[in-house]
């Protein structure tokens, strides 16, 4: 693609956002009426909801400002600017998210992320033995993990809080216990994924931690960072060698089942042997761990 199509791909992106940007404030607009914000109705109204010039009073903007937004032109919005709008509309934290992620901003009041690890995905951790299985946040957090993953992996609540993460443990704890024989294509994969995963989030402590502390501490990690790959989520084998020589080669599929409808954030993510040699070693691993546990 020459840099002129980019840029007019990019220019049609965004005019696209716009106007499903412009499209979903008129529709949350004309839902609400008068008196659910404290305006005093009127006897005839040639409109559905509330009028343009009645948001942009709640919400302390200029009248020929919100029009121009719901029209859907080129103009910027600030999320200060979008907050205010998204409670004059009585928007819910779901509504909250799609206009902000439409707008392309960060929002200031977003709700902290729901809990993803309820008894019943604890269950499910347990019923997957003697396969390993962890529940990760967007952010490759490890929130939860069974037996299982431990047995193969080390205990990740062996770390500190913040190292509990895919990251930290490919770069900097890779030789603990098992090693990575795809290191190599497993690496840039991991980082292209993340920073897939982050492009909605770059303003975002939680996200720029992790990534900081590594570009400080690794130059592995620092030299594939600055490649700037981005790769979708895709599962297929990887292998493993265990420490315990009667274990040994361990080939692993990654099959990722996302905890609907709580959070697409969060995600199972099952290692289900690829082959009959390394069920069995799994199967003798867990019979291991069950003795001596």
């Amino acid at each position: 693609m020459t840099p002129a199509a980019a840029t007019a791909a990019a220019a049609s992106a965004d005019g696209l956002r716009r106007a499903e940007l412009a499209a979903f404030l008129r529709s949350r607009r004309e839902r609400i009426t008068p008196d659910q914000v404290g305006l005093p109705g009127t006897a005839r109204r040639r409109t559905p909801g509330l009028r343009r010039e009645e948001v942009a009073h709640l919400a302390s903007v200029g009248i020929t400002w919100y029009t121009w937004l719901e029209q859907g032109r080129a103009i910027n919005v600030s999320a200060a600017v979008l907050d205010a709008i998204a409670r004059a509309l009585r928007m819910d934290p779901a509504e909250r998210a799609h206009a902000f992620a439409l707008a392309g901003t960060t929002d200031p009041r977003a709700e902290p992320d729901r809990p993803a690890v309820t008894p019943t995905v604890l269950r499910l951790l347990r019923r997957l033995e003697p396969w390993p299985a962890e529940v990760k946040n967007a952010r490759y957090e490890i929130l939860a993990h069974n037996a299982a993953y431990a047995g193969v992996f080390g205990d990740p609540a062996e770390l500190e809080p913040g190292h509990r993460n895919a990251l930290w443990m490919m770069f900097m704890n890779h030789r603990r216990g098992v090693q990575y024989l795809d290191r190599d294509v497993m690496l840039p994969e991991l980082l292209a994924k993340y920073r897939k995963a982050m492009a909605e989030h770059v303003a975002e402590p939680a996200w720029k931690a992790p990534v900081e502390e590594l570009l400080a501490v690794s130059p592995e990690f620092r030299e594939l960072w600055e490649r700037r790959e981005v790769a979708p989520m895709v599962s297929h084998v990887k292998r493993y060698l265990h420490a315990d020589p009667e274990i040994g080669l361990l080939r692993l599929e990654h099959r990722h089942m996302w905890l609907a409808p709580d959070s697409d954030a969060y995600r199972v993510v099952a290692y289900v042997p690829a082959d009959d040699e390394t069920e069995e070693r799994l199967e003798k691993l867990a019979g291991r761990t069950a003795l001596t546990g």
